[in-house]
């Protein structure tokens, strides 16, 4: 398996100025390769604009590696931009930059035809000088921990202390169960770090307990509610660490407006004072984040050590933000961050699953004891009371007792997946609170209620559930990735050729 080890750098002087100029090397190649890419569309546009026919337009210039690394090279002897400097860093600076605005390109192309999910992409842009996150990958040369464990060694940049020990990767370099196949350096939180991608040879890890499913209900409140199948219910409270430092991040931010701060329009440089200011702001922001990446961790890591199954909501995070009372709390839970930890661990360490519930699934509103789903119930209401078996029970148990029984919905097939959805990977489910549409009748529930297709009936045996949903609407969406096929000339061509 392919794992990464980070560990944070101490450079001197000499070295941090090394670092920054790969970094910055890195920058302009990719605004060479955004700039040299683009200019033949806008060419093609204004050649448009005069009448000329396809056959006598300019040829599309081409974003694949190869081409970039080859126009680059030819260029950098005599553009002014990288004359002057281009020997001094690295030849990998260089090709993270354009290796970088490769990746960007495919993924636009990829967004306009429709065949990349998720929100659509733009056209690569031009990296900031003061925005643009510093950092280089190394891929050949001399990349290797030294054997005292507190160096490592990179192209170009030589031998750099690092802050922390790095025994973890050594002891499996020297064993010969690992091999170093890049590294990365990157600015984050106020220091440098280095990550080294590696190949490990390591045995899977047998979970603690393999035949127990765990449903796992997130929270503002509480950060999580564990409940298995056995029936036993764990409660993780939210540690809320942003929370905590708010005062001291009041405090930090009233020195630093209190400084004299940056000016671009007069030239105006900050002041130390304000420098050393924002710094000690900064830790503060820095310490929160460190907290809440060492808590998701190890619930994440006890959590894929302990159960053979796992299931999590696929919670839609955006727009969870766009809620302007509980944006603060849901960002500092890190949802999205929790389930992406999970899916990892429980695959490439333990061999176990992880399903994630659909975004629809009413796990809140189904009764975990008798399957029937109310049609609405507000998030005020922390307690769940079923009308039909008279079930009592607190909201975020009864959400995570659902979640725990789906996944024995998911393995035997009977969850009521839509046509097309992998079998025991996601199970999707119609909405039930829609009055335009309203779900189909399921027999031997309360009347004007939806009840859970994956619930057994009252006699014990599998309820029958068609797998056609009423609910065939044509969103915007379905129709945007049917259309995006088109490319207007502006967008430039639909592949790298």
């Amino acid at each position: 398996m392919v794992q990464a080890y980070r560990f944070a750098l101490d450079p001197n002087v000499t070295q941090e100025h090394a670092l920054r100029s790969h970094c910055g090397a890195a920058r302009a190649a990719y605004n060479w390769a955004v700039g040299w890419v683009t200019a033949s569309w806008w060419q093609r546009r204004a050649e448009e604009s005069y009448g000329i026919g396809e056959a006598g337009l300019t040829k599309w210039r081409p974003w694949s590696l190869p081409a970039l690394r080859k126009a680059f090279n030819e260029a950098k002897h005599t553009d002014a931009r990288f004359a002057a400097w281009w020997e001094e860093n690295s030849e990998e600076a260089y090709s993270t930059g354009l290796a970088n605005a490769s990746a960007a390109f495919d993924n636009y192309a990829k967004s306009k035809n429709g065949k990349r999910r998720g929100k659509r992409m733009g056209a690569p842009r031009f990296k900031s000088k003061r925005k643009a996150r510093l950092a280089c990958r190394f891929t050949t040369g001399v990349i290797r921990v030294d054997a005292d464990g507190r160096h490592v060694t990179l192209p170009r940049l030589g031998t750099i202390r690092t802050h922390e020990p790095t025994v973890k990767l050594l002891a499996r370099v020297q064993a010969g169960t690992a091999r170093i196949l890049s590294a990365t350096v990157r600015h984050e939180r106020g220091r440098w770090f280095v990550s080294f991608q590696a190949e490990v040879k390591r045995d899977l890890e047998r979970v603690a307990r393999p035949d127990v499913a765990v449903g796992i209900d997130l929270g503002v409140k509480t950060l999580a509610v564990m409940a298995d199948s056995t029936g036993e219910i764990r409660t993780i409270a939210n540690p809320g660490h942003y929370d905590r430092a708010r005062k001291q991040l009041r405090r930090a931010s009233r020195v630093v407006s209190r400084r004299q701060g940056p000016d671009r329009r007069t030239g105006q440089k900050p002041s130390k004072r304000r420098e050393k200011a924002n710094a000690a702001r900064n830790k503060v922001h820095h310490r929160v984040a460190n907290l809440r990446a060492d808590a998701l961790h190890k619930l994440t890591t006890a959590v894929a050590a302990e159960y053979g199954t796992v299931v999590v909501e696929d919670l839609n995070v955006a727009g969870m933000l766009r809620n302007r009372r509980l944006a603060r709390r849901i960002a500092d839970a890190g949802f999205g961050e929790i389930r992406r930890q999970l899916t990892y661990k429980t695959r490439q360490r333990h061999a176990t699953r992880t399903i994630a519930a659909d975004r629809w699934y009413p796990s809140s509103k189904t009764c975990s004891g008798c399957g029937a789903v109310k049609a609405t119930l507000s998030l005020h209401v922390r307690t769940y009371q079923c009308d039909a078996c008279g079930l009592v029970i607190d909201r975020d148990d009864n959400a995570a007792l659902n979640l725990a029984a789906l996944a024995a919905a998911a393995t035997t097939g009977t969850g009521g997946r839509r046509p097309g959805r992998p079998s025991g990977v996601e199970a999707s489910w119609s909405r039930p609170e829609d009055p335009h549409h309203p779900p189909p009748p399921q027999g031997g529930g309360v009347a004007g209620r939806w009840r859970n297709p994956a619930a057994p009936a009252a006699d014990g045996s599998e309820r029958p559930y068609s797998s056609r949903s009423p609910h065939a609407l044509v969103t915007r969406r379905t129709f945007r990735a049917e259309t995006s096929g088109i490319l207007r000339p502006d967008y430039g061509p639909g592949n790298g050729a």
